[in-house]
C-alpha cells in the first residue's frame, strides 16, 4: 500500500478472484494445522482469564480520552506532573509524521483530535516552536483552524477562554423537563448521548471560563480576523430550521427567568446523581463521567464529596499503563462482552463445556444479569429487567447485544447449578422479546430510538446520538432466539424478515457496532442459518458470492472504516485482519462452505499469521463506536474471534443446526412480513 499525503493509508488493496471452486477438497494438512493453531490459541485465552472468571482486552480508541482527561485536571485545579508526564507520553507516541493524531490506525488526521493533543502537550510544557508542535500546528491552520473543529472540541476551548461560548450552540437544561412525547426530550437521544448532553446542559448554562494557562492564536486560521458567523440554511430546511432554534435560544437564554433555570439545572443534577453507578461512573464510559464530574463541579460540589470523589476515583479505572510509563485512558471497559465471546470461542474450540474455567466465568456471567429497572423503562414501563451489561457496572443501561451473546454462551456450559442458569437465560430471554422495536428489529440499548430530530441540532457534530435497530444486534438476537427454540416464535420471524429486507444489493450487511460490512454479514449470515434458513436461500447465496468476491490475495478479509463514509469505494477493502477474517469465514461455514477454496485460503491465512504464544496481532481498529466518527480496538477482538472461527472449521458450527429445517424451502422474499397481526 502507500501512503496519502496526509498520513494515512489511502490505496486499495488488491482483490482477489472470487472463488469458482466451492467444492474443492480441504487439504488434509490445511484441517491438521488449524487443528493445532486451535490449540495454541485455547491455551493463550485460557490463560488470559481472571481469578474471577472476566476475561478484559483494553479498549483502544483515540487521544482525545488522555487529551481531556488532562483538560479535566486543569480544570478542577488537580493536574499534577507524574499523570500529565505519562499521558504526555502516550500522546506524543500517537503522533504521525506530518503532525497529526488520527481518530483511528492507518487513518486520515483528524482535526479535532489534532487540536484536543495538541493542547494537551502544551500543558505538558511542549513549547509550539519545538518541531512536532509545529508541524500540528502548521497542519491544523490549513484545515480551517479552530474554527473547523467539532463543538465538543470548542466546549473544552471555551472553558478556559481559547473560544467563545457565545459561538456554541445553546443547550438549555429546561430539556430535562421536556415530557417523553415532546420532541427532543433527552429520550429521544441514545443513552451515551443521553448521559452527555444532561450535564452538558449545565455547562452550557454556567459558562465557566477557567484563566488559560498559555494562548493558542497559533492554532486560529488568520487571528487577525473576526469569526465570521456562518451562514443560515434555507428555512425550508432541517438544517435552517433547526439553525434558527439555535439563535433562538441565544436570545432565549438573555431573559430565562433565574429561579426557573435554577430550577432546572437542580432537577439535572438529580437525574445526574441518580445513574451514577456503584463504581462511581456513569454508564460506565468515560465521557459522561467526565462532563458531570464537571457540571456537578459548577453547582457547588466540592470535589470531597462523596459522589465527586467516587466519580473521580472511577476515572483511574480507565488508565491503562503501558511498559514504557505511557497512559492510555480507556473510554469504556467491556469485560461482559469479552466474557460471552471468550466462553464461545473456548466452546467452539473444544474446551469441555464443564471445563472449570468455563463455570467460572458462567457464575460471573450470571452474577452480572440487570435486575433492576433503568431508563430503558421509560419505553417500557411494565418489562421486568433481566439483560446485560458491557461493562462491570452499568446498571441503568444493559444492551440487547451483550444479552443475547451472554445467553448463547451460559447455553454452552455445562453448569452444575442448571436451574440457576435456566431461571437468568429466561429472565433474559423475556426482556429481549420485550425490547424488540414495532419494526421487528432491535437496537442496542432502547426500543424505538430512532427520532430524526436529534441528530439535525447544531449540537450533536461528535457521532451518532440515537440507537436505531441494526442489522447485528438484531442478528444476534435472532441467533439466540433461535438456540432457544423460538425459530418459530412470531417475534423471531419478524427479526428474519428484518433482516432479509435490510440486506444490501451485493449481499452484504451494514456492520453498526463493527467494522463493517464484514462485520454485519458475519453476524447475520450465521443467525438466519441458526434460525433455520438453508445455505441454498437466495440472500445466503448472495452473501457467500459477496464474501468470496471481496477476499483479499493473501487469503484474509479486511475493511478500513473509511468503507462507513464512502461505502461504494471503502467496502470490504483494507488490509486482511484475525477479527474480520474471522467473520467472514464464520459467515461463511455457517452457510455451509467448509470444503470452499475461500474457506481453505481464510483458514491458511489465520494458521500463517498466528503468533508463537497463539495470539495474533492486529493494529487496525475493527470495532465501532459511532460510525466513522469514534472507532475502537478492542484488543481481544484478534483472539476470540479466530479461535471461534477455527473451533468452527474444525468441529463444526453448533450453532446451525439450532433451527435445523424451520424454514426449509422458503424462496427469496417468503417471509416478508411474517409473524405480523
Amino acid at each position: 500500500m502507500t501512503a496519502t499525503t496526509d498520513g494515512s493509508t489511502g490505496a486499495l488493496p488488491p482483490r482477489a478472484a472470487a472463488a469458482s471452486e466451492s467444492t474443492t477438497p480441504v487439504a488434509a494438512g490445511v484441517e491438521e494445522a488449524a487443528r493445532r493453531a486451535t490449540l495454541r490459541a485455547t491455551d493463550f485465552l485460557l490463560s488470559l482469564q481472571d481469578a474471577q472468571g472476566w476475561w478484559k482486552g483494553d479498549l483502544e480508541t483515540n487521544v482525545t480520552m488522555d487529551a481531556e482527561d488532562l483538560l479535566l485536571r486543569q480544570f478542577l485545579g488537580i493536574r499534577d506532573e507524574s499523570t500529565t508526564r505519562a499521558a504526555a507520553l502516550f500522546i506524543r507516541g500517537e503522533q504521525r509524521e506530518d503532525g497529526t493524531w488520527a481518530s483511528f490506525f492507518g487513518g486520515p488526521g483528524d482535526l479535532s483530535a489534532t487540536i484536543e493533543a495538541y493542547v494537551a502537550l502544551r500543558l505538558a510544557g511542549d513549547a509550539p516552536d519545538a518541531p512536532h508542535m509545529a508541524r500540528a500546528a502548521t497542519w491544523i491552520r490549513a484545515q480551517g483552524g479552530l474554527a473547523s473543529a467539532r463543538v465538543f472540541t470548542r466546549i473544552w476551548l471555551a472553558l478556559f477562554g481559547w473560544w467563545s461560548w457565545d459561538d456554541l450552540p445553546e443547550l438549555p437544561p429546561e430539556l430535562i423537563w421536556f415530557p417523553k412525547w415532546v420532541p427532543l426530550n433527552i429520550y429521544d437521544f441514545g443513552c451515551w448521548a443521553r448521559q452527555t448532553i444532561v450535564p452538558l446542559t449545565i455547562v452550557s448554562a454556567k459558562r465557566p471560563v477557567r484563566p488559560a494557562p498559555f494562548p493558542l492564536d497559533e492554532l486560529h486560521a488568520d487571528p487577525a480576523l473576526p469569526r465570521p458567523k456562518p451562514p443560515l440554511a434555507p428555512a425550508t430546511s432541517w438544517d435552517g430550521l433547526f439553525q434558527r432554534l439555535d439563535r433562538a435560544l441565544h436570545q432565549y437564554r438573555k431573559v430565562a427567568p433565574r429561579a426557573l433555570r435554577g430550577a432546572a439545572m437542580n432537577t439535572a443534577a438529580r437525574w445526574i446523581i441518580e445513574r451514577q453507578e456503584n463504581d462511581g461512573a456513569w454508564g460506565g464510559i468515560q465521557p459522561p463521567a467526565v462532563y458531570s464530574i464537571i457540571a456537578l463541579h459548577l453547582l457547588g460540589y466540592d470535589l470531597d464529596h462523596p459522589v465527586m470523589r467516587a466519580g473521580l476515583e472511577s476515572l483511574d479505572r480507565y488508565t491503562v499503563w503501558r511498559e514504557d510509563g505511557a497512559r492510555m485512558i480507556e473510554a469504556c471497559q467491556s469485560p461482559v462482552w469479552d466474557t460471552c465471546l471468550a466462553t464461545i470461542a473456548l466452546a467452539d474450540a473444544g474446551v469441555p463445556a464443564d471445563h472449570p474455567q468455563l463455570v467460572k466465568a458462567a457464575d460471573w456471567m450470571l452474577s452480572e444479569q440487570v435486575v433492576r429497572p433503568g431508563d430503558w423503562s421509560v419505553k417500557r414501563p411494565g418489562l421486568q429487567p433481566g439483560g446485560w451489561a458491557f461493562e462491570f457496572h452499568n446498571d441503568n443501561y444493559p444492551d440487547i447485544d451483550d444479552s443475547a451473546e451472554v445467553i448463547l454462551a451460559l447455553r454452552r456450559v455445562r453448569h452444575p447449578d442448571r436451574a440457576r442458569v435456566d431461571k437468568a437465560v429466561e429472565r433474559g430471554v423475556r426482556w429481549e422479546l420485550g425490547m424488540q422495536s414495532k419494526d421487528g428489529a432491535w437496537g442496542a440499548f432502547d426500543v424505538d430510538n430512532t427520532s430524526p430530530f436529534p441528530n439535525k441540532l447544531p449540537f450533536c457534530d461528535f457521532g451518532e446520538v440515537i440507537d436505531p435497530p441494526s442489522a447485528d444486534v438484531t442478528a444476534h438476537v435472532v441467533e439466540m432466539l433461535a438456540v432457544e427454540g423460538l425459530a418459530h416464535d412470531p417475534r423471531t420471524r419478524r427479526g428474519i424478515s428484518w433482516l432479509l429486507a435490510e440486506q444490501e444489493p451485493d449481499g452484504s450487511w451494514f456492520g453498526r457496532w463493527g467494522v463493517n460490512y464484514l462485520y454485519g454479514t458475519g453476524s447475520a449470515v450465521p443467525a438466519l442459518t441458526a434460525a433455520g434458513l438453508p445455505g441454498s436461500h437466495p440472500a445466503i447465496r448472495r452473501a457467500v458470492r459477496w464474501l468470496e468476491s471481496v477476499q483479499n490475495d493473501d487469503g484474509g478479509w479486511g475493511e478500513d472504516l473509511r468503507s462507513y463514509d464512502d461505502s461504494r469505494g471503502w467496502s470490504a477493502r483494507g488490509a486482511s485482519t484475525a477479527s474480520q477474517t474471522a467473520w467472514a469465514l464464520m459467515a461463511l461455514l455457517a452457510a455451509g462452505e467448509q470444503e470452499s477454496k475461500a474457506v481453505e485460503r481464510g483458514i491458511e491465512w489465520l494458521v500463517t499469521t498466528q503468533r508463537e504464544d497463539g495470539s495474533w496481532d492486529e493494529p487496525y481498529f475493527t470495532g465501532t463506536g459511532f460510525p466513522w466518527d469514534f472507532s475502537i480496538n478492542y484488543h481481544l477482538y484478534r483472539q476470540v474471534f479466530p479461535l471461534t472461527a477455527l473451533g468452527r472449521y474444525v468441529h463444526g458450527d453448533p450453532f446451525a443446526v439450532a433451527g435445523q429445517g424451520a424454514f426449509a424451502g422458503v424462496g427469496e422474499g417468503a417471509l416478508t412480513g411474517a409473524g405480523e397481526g
